[in-house]
């Protein structure tokens, strides 16, 4: 006998071996036999079928427990692969694990699978649902799994399952629904029929284990929910998120562009882009310089021995561009700009009494992803950081964490966003430095977090090669986490370049070092903020915030003296004087996401007025045009102050 404890706190004798359906289903009612779908043992989920071999903690996991939903999705990724194997028998299965918004899975076809095909997959899976086949847990000596899969032609099974052995693994786990077997840790549903609310979304290519060099392989993209209602949620998400893809609003509004003769991950900024990035930086330096910042510049490229004493070409090489021969000596484009800042520091000798140095740089950086990854904006090859650096001493270093965080809310509010998720990233597998610095400096960046009130997970093993960080996720409209802010702090840098200050003792101190950005890279912010406000910039981003337009060719000498106005005033403005119709001058603009368009015509004429009228369809009552850049400023100015938190659908 052992004993289990449940949820509510009662402990019962069991018999050895009872399985934790078996155990759970005993105290449940008829209606929650029903939900009830997995199990969790001493605080890892398990199958119901998992037996209990020793005295544990048990609790029931339902249909709709958010704990569940990877483990529904990853058991609709079978259901996916089993629907394959029965409509293409040739057709050879990879990976298909669950993934943040629903599951994939990757097959070896000689064709492309189409939309077509994707149609009669889910057909064939919501027939599958219908018979509630169990989904079977079975263990197999690791001999005996690869030639299981050896007869089934599943090379890809074979080679995960060698690799397995290779690093010591005597059994394996498989899974078995009807027919179908997969190589899979576990755990799943209990049956098919649980799984009822699923969508085929996309198919793409992919390389076999994220290799160049190996053969492309068909993944098919899902999601799936417990509940229906929820599905289509996602999926209406799904279609708002289509509308406001950055690549499509970029290129409808002339902001920026890729091209293919310049290459893949190279971005070229459009007049338009290019002057709401300039609006970004200016506001970026003058809120640095308010707080003690100084500006730095430095170049695109170093000598390659630089980057050796860094310690990039041990832990960042396969992320650099190759080395170009400059006069017998190697040089490489940066992927950083911090090795420049310190040679900064360390172009003479710095004392205590100078400590904090604040050094910041919109600096550009170039490293290699893969084609496969490139995404718009969001993943590129060559971006610029809104890097910085603070030097400091030990007994500093509290105290600047709390600036730097003070600094990335309000700059991450101003521009419209305050929901965000925190994450304390620890010392991964491959570090630098020792143990005690590692404890030091993951201490300073948790007080800090816990003086400001701030709700954090540990993100375990996450952290730089150098040292532990704050990494800061931001959350759009549709409720989408994307990287931007992060803060780490550095021991290793400053020892690696012998970085020194003389100290109160008249003796030399190694400082520590804090890297930081706020808004992560301006293109792949920008392309968060073009989502997020779905091309509609608030008033003080906006490239051109009004556009005057005049109802006949009478109007246009006024219509111009009032784009000089706009103009002299700091207003950016622009003229449409086309002879057109007014509804259509009005459209355009409005397409164009431009917060105000100032309508002309005779009664504006005569009194020297204008009528706006906003990018939403409000017609405002006719003003002066000093009282219109007086409405325009202050609108501006309360975004600035307040942020925008509420970018609208209908803009």
């Amino acid at each position: 006998m052992i004993k289990v404890k449940l949820e509510d706190g009662q402990t019962l004798e069991v018999d050895e071996g009872k399985t934790a359906g078996e155990v759970l289903s005993s105290n449940l009612s008829k209606k929650q036999r029903k939900r009830l779908i997995l199990a969790r043992v001493d605080g890892e989920l398990k199958d119901l079928g998992y037996r209990l071999e020793k005295n544990c903690e048990l609790a029931p996991v339902f249909m709709g427990d958010e704990e569940a939903l990877e483990v529904l999705r990853h058991s609709t990724a079978h259901l996916m692969a089993q629907s394959v194997k029965d409509l293409y028998p040739d057709v050879q299965v990879a990976i298909g694990p669950a993934i943040e918004q629903g599951f994939y899975y990757d097959f070896n076809t000689r064709e492309p699978f189409s939309p077509e095909d994707l149609t009669r997959i889910e057909k064939r899976m919501k027939e599958l649902s219908k018979k509630a086949m169990p989904l079977e847990r079975l263990e197999m000596p690791i001999d005996e799994a690869i030639s299981f899969f050896k007869e089934r032609n599943e090379p890809y099974k074979v080679e995960l399952l060698e690799d397995l052995k290779m690093e010591g693994a005597e059994t394996v786990s498989l899974y078995r629904q009807g027919e179908f077997v997969d190589l899979c840790r576990g755990p799943h549903l209990p049956d098919t029929g649980k799984i009822q609310a699923f969508k085929l979304l996309s198919v793409a290519g992919a390389f076999w284990r994220g290799d160049e060099n190996r053969e492309m392989l068909q993944r098919i993209y899902g999601t799936a929910f417990f509940d229906k209602k929820e599905l289509k949620k996602h999926l209406d998400r799904l279609e708002e998120a289509k509308r406001r893809d950055h690549r499509k609003i970029g290129r409808e509004l002339e902001l920026f562009s890729i091209e293919e003769s310049i290459g893949p991950g190279l971005i070229l900024w459009h007049p338009k882009g290019a002057l709401v990035r300039m609006l970004m930086e200016d506001f970026w330096r003058q809120e640095h310089l308010k707080r003690g910042y100084s500006l730095l510049f430095t170049p695109h490229i170093a000598k390659r021995e630089l980057w050796k004493t860094s310690g990039h070409l041990d832990f960042y090489a396969e992320n650099m561009y190759a080395p170009m021969q400059i006069d017998d000596v190697e040089y490489q484009i940066k992927p950083m700009n911090c090795p420049f800042h310190i040679a900064i520091y360390n172009s003479r000798k710095r004392s205590y009494r100078e400590l904090p140095l604040r050094w910041c740089e919109l600096g550009t950086v170039y490293r290699y992803e893969r084609t496969g990854t490139l995404h718009g904006l969001m993943r590129v090859r060559g971006f610029t950081q809104d890097d910085a650096h603070i030097f400091c001493m030990p007994s500093q270093l509290d105290d600047e964490i709390i600036e730097i965080l003070d600094m990335t809310l309000y700059m991450l509010q101003v521009f419209g966003f305050s929901n965000y998720e925190v994450y304390l990233s620890t010392r991964p597998e491959k570090y630098v430095g020792s143990d005690e610095h590692w404890e030091l400096a993951t201490n300073a960046l948790r007080r800090a977090l816990e003086k400001k009130g701030l709700e954090y997970e540990i993100d375990p093993g996450e952290g730089v090669f150098y040292g532990p960080k704050i990494d800061i996720k931001i959350k759009d409209c549709l409720d989408r986490s994307w990287q931007c802010s992060t803060i780490q702090v550095d021991f290793n840098l400053p020892e690696r370049f012998d970085v020194t200050y003389t100290g109160e003792d008249g003796q030399d101190h190694a400082p520590i070092m804090v890297h930081r950005a706020l808004l992560g890279s301006l293109e792949r912010f920008f392309g968060v903020m073009i989502e997020h406000y779905a091309g509609a910039f608030p008033i003080w981003l906006s490239p051109v915030q009004a556009r005057v337009m005049t109802i006949t060719e009478r109007h246009d000498d006024w219509a111009r003296q009032v784009l000089d106005i706009l103009r002299k005033e700091g207003v950016r403005a622009d003229l449409d004087l086309r002879n057109e119709k007014l509804g259509k001058k009005i459209r355009e603009a409005q397409l164009e996401k431009i917060p105000y368009m100032l309508v002309l015509g005779d009664k504006e004429v005569a009194e020297k007025s204008v009528s706006p009228r906003t990018r939403r369809g409000e017609t405002l009552e006719a003003m002066t045009v000093e009282e219109f850049v007086e409405l325009l400023k202050r609108q501006a100015q309360e975004e600035k102050m307040g942020g925008v938190t509420s970018p609208g659908n209908s803009e």
